[in-house]
């Protein structure tokens, strides 16, 4: 088996190549730069150096032929175009669960063609092939399983997707890494966007929004509290950053038009429950919809599921239309419910797939 390894720098991506190469499988490791000028330009020098010493260092090592493939551009217009126009609606985007289906399952399988059987990276998650059907399940780490950020793959993609840490926990991981002493086994891991590593989101949109001045308003009186920089630095469920005392305030709502951001004090009351919501644009990984259904769902990135129903009706019985699906949540709310995030559907330890909220 020929396989070409998307190698970040990091740990998780560096043991997967020892894994390989130590099983006899023919590796090329791949560093996919999608680092911008406008973002290495707050930063005053470009992080994907240091990942890139630790990728040929790992290469090196075993022995493992290693290229760096400009991606930047395929970025740009299939993520962060997507990311500031979401952003511009007032909605909440997800750039990563993008970059997955569009640049490392998607842009680079263009790139590579039919060279490799397999691509294999470091997520945390597990592909089966069951009939004939290729499914996603959990990994066995709840807090870092990445099937959240993989909801979007198709059949196509995940036939050639390997994750081979997808039974692992992130300690075993550590202690892998430990044993062979990778050259990294100690790099701490990246957080936040996927493009942006030491940059912070509220830098990413400066740059691409700008800044304008909008009222903050309480959200049961209409009164003007204060002011902000863009209702964009926002999100629903907010809770840092506001600037004001006599809180704790939170984000409720905000009208993009207006560039007007709702707070209040009082996120947990009955006006503002939110436990119900329309996904829409789904993709389901082996073809069929859950329908009429209970199931599990995952309203962003971590541990936390929900106990919910899915339905291709409203409340009051009418069809939605076709791909649009209702979840409601049966034990609890979720006030952080906001448009444009994504809805990830579980039966169990199986990832369905999933759509991005429509309404909410």
């Amino acid at each position: 088996m020929k396989c070409a390894v998307l190698l970040s720098g990091g740990v998780d991506s560096s043991l997967v190549l020892a894994r390989l190469v130590e099983q006899g499988v023919e590796v090329t490791a791949f560093y996919l730069k999608i680092w911008l000028e406008d973002e290495l330009a707050f930063l005053g020098s470009c992080p994907w150096e240091e990942d890139t010493f630790y990728a040929r260092a790992v290469c090196e090592r075993f022995g493992v032929p290693f290229e760096v493939v400009p991606m930047q551009q395929a970025y740009y217009d299939r993520v962060i175009a997507y990311t500031i126009a979401e952003v511009r609606a007032g909605r909440t985007p997800n750039p990563d669960i993008l970059c997955n289906q569009q640049i490392k399952f998607g842009a680079f399988y263009d790139c590579i063609g039919e060279r490799f059987d397999k691509v294999a990276s470091g997520h945390y998650a597990q592909v089966r092939e069951i009939e004939g059907r290729y499914r996603l399940f959990s990994s066995p780490d709840p807090i870092k399983d990445q099937t959240y950020f993989l909801a979007l793959l198709s059949q196509k993609q995940l036939s050639k997707a390997l994750f081979p840490l997808g039974d692992l926990t992130k300690a075993e991981v550590r202690q892998e890494a430990e044993k062979r002493n990778l050259p990294n086994k100690m790099r701490p891991d990246s957080q936040g966007v996927c493009f942006l590593g030491k940059l912070k989101f509220s830098e990413f949109l400066k740059a691409h929004l700008g800044v304008r001045e909008g009222e903050l308003r309480e959200f049961e009186t209409g009164t003007v509290l204060g002011t902000h920089e863009g209702f964009w630095f926002y999100t629903i469920g907010q809770r840092q950053g506001i600037g004001l005392s006599g809180g704790p305030w939170y984000v409720v709502a905000k009208e993009s038009e207006k560039n007007i951001v709702f707070i209040s004090r009082h996120y947990y009351d009955a006006d503002k429950k939110r436990d119900m919501c329309l996904i829409s644009g789904c993709n389901w990984i082996t073809g069929a919809a859950p329908l009429e259904r209970e199931i599990e769902v995952k309203l962003r990135h971590g541990p936390k599921r929900y106990r919910a129903y899915i339905s291709q009706k409203d409340v009051s019985g009418e069809p939605l239309g076709e791909g649009r699906h209702r979840i409601q949540l049966l034990d609890e709310q979720d006030q952080g419910i906001a448009l444009g995030q994504f809805v990830v559907i579980y039966d169990g330890a199986e990832c369905l797939g999933g759509g991005a909220i429509e309404r909410v």
